[in-house]
């Protein structure tokens, strides 16, 4: 399937975990469209912020069931739905490429 360039990285995923990630080892989180490959998922980031990738892992996770209960006319109401699926991708740059996704070059 064929995803536009624009549509493959959702945005970035800062944590206190990811920020230890890009320090340490030059890893980066994204959140990605759950139909992109590796393939594109390296294409874009490389085309996006003219970086070299030497590593895309990718990890699937589905939407968890949420339960919410509403107050209607005396009555409450129980409604049940789920958040939906997301994909994350831990790209590792090549180790002379930095990028710095805090001070807003996303």
């Amino acid at each position: 399937m064929l995803l536009e360039m624009s549509n493959i990285i959702v945005s970035p995923m800062l944590t206190e975990k990811s920020n230890l990630l890009g320090e340490k080892h030059n890893k980066y989180v994204f959140k990605v469209n759950p139909k992109a490959n590796k393939l594109q998922i390296k294409q874009a980031i490389e085309k996006r912020f003219d970086v070299r990738i030497t590593k895309v892992c990718t990890s699937v996770y589905k939407g968890k069931l949420k339960n919410t209960s509403v107050k209607s006319g005396g009555h409450v109401i129980r409604t049940s739905g789920h958040r939906d699926l997301w994909k994350k991708a831990v790209v590792t740059l090549h180790k002379d490429d930095k990028l710095n996704l805090v001070d807003g070059e996303f």
